[in-house]
């Protein structure tokens, strides 16, 4: 059951940054190379595969699922937040005296004495 709550998290968070996408093109161009080498050399197969003359119909795909995914994000506007109404101003005062406070020592020196001999019953 946990594996499977990592899984979904994991997916959720890979289909939020549009890996997806990324996954898809990936596996297209290793069909796009698979079968550009079959007609040629490999050198070819690699030109014609990343050039972007010639599409297969995953990328066009792909393509067009990108930017079906952006128009939709573009729809929502929101207005921006304004935290600050503007009727109130900070105004920064220093105080008028300054002094430093002696250093106390006290805290230090109660770990400095030795413990009681012999131990305090009541512990």
């Amino acid at each position: 059951m946990v594996r499977l709550s990592k899984l979904l998290v994991v997916v959720a968070l890979v289909s939020s940054l549009g890996l997806h996408w990324a996954l898809l093109q990936s596996v297209a161009w290793v069909g796009m190379l698979v079968s550009y080498s079959q007609a040629g050399s490999l050198r070819q197969a690699l030109v014609k595969t990343f050039d972007g003359n010639h599409p297969c119909s995953l990328c066009k795909e792909i393509e067009q699922g990108k930017k079906s995914e952006k128009k939709s994000d573009s729809t929502i506007e929101g207005k921006p937040l304004d935290l600050m109404d503007g009727r109130h101003e900070f105004t920064f005062c220093p105080p008028t005296a300054f002094s430093l406070l002696p250093r106390s020592d006290d805290f230090a020196r109660t770990f400095s004495l030795a413990p009681p001999v012999p131990p305090p019953r009541r512990a």
